[in-house]
């Protein structure tokens, strides 16, 4: 007979997606034997048996060579991953689009421009919603994906507080006249440092949380 196969999940909680719980999603996707066969999908990506009882956070990558602004952001997804997991959380980087209507300005290609926004915050909605992710870090490069990053926040509403890295977008913008409305029209947790230009040092250091993992105060919407 083979030997019985060890579970892993979180004390007292067992995929109960308590509130109170700080892997309230994460718990009911991870948690219990049913969803050994979710966990066994996340071994081959990096993940320990430790990893389970720690809230899942995810990273929202603007990535791509399409255009100077987000050409360095694959680089601040990593510190962000690594500073979630330094503070007690276990990250997942994924990606989504962007575009330049710098570039396509007078075209055809113009028509996608506004659109993308919709298209940025639908994805981000989707990963984080069915990967059971208790909280994520969008990081912005541009117009469009700044936007589209606030949107699929709102949506989704995970628990934030200042300080804590959940829910927490880096505005990394090349356009300084975007920075100053959208933080004072919905982000008004964020750090003065927000305002820091692309190419400073200290955008590298917002990218690590507080250690321990604080526990949220509140949530924002």
């Amino acid at each position: 007979m083979p030997p019985a196969m060890k579970t892993t999940f979180s004390k007292g909680n067992k995929g109960s997606g308590s509130s109170a719980s700080p892997r309230r999603f994460s718990s009911i996707v991870l948690d219990g034997p049913e969803r050994a066969p979710s966990r066994a999908m996340l071994y081959p990506v990096g993940f320990k048996p430790d990893d389970f009882s720690k809230p899942l956070i995810g990273v929202a990558s603007t990535w791509s060579m399409v255009t100077p602004c987000n050409m360095h952001i694959d680089q601040l997804a990593r510190e962000a991953e690594a500073g979630a997991n330094a503070a007690g959380g276990k990250a997942i980087i994924f990606d989504t689009i962007t575009v330049s209507d710098g570039i396509s300005m007078g075209t055809e290609g113009m028509k996608y421009s506004l659109v993308s926004r919709e298209v940025i915050a639908d994805s981000i909605e989707t990963v984080v919603g069915c990967e059971g992710m208790d909280g994520f870090v969008a990081i912005g490069g541009c117009d469009k994906n700044m936007p589209g990053s606030l949107i699929a926040i709102a949506r989704l509403n995970r628990a934030a507080s200042q300080g804590t890295l959940a829910n927490w977008i880096l505005f990394q913008c090349s356009k300084p006249w975007a920075r100053p409305p959208i933080r004072k029209l919905a982000m008004k947790n964020f750090k003065p440092s927000s305002n820091a230009p692309s190419p400073d040092p200290a955008r590298a250091a917002e990218c690590t949380p507080p250690t321990p993992w604080p526990a949220p105060s509140r949530r924002w919407v």
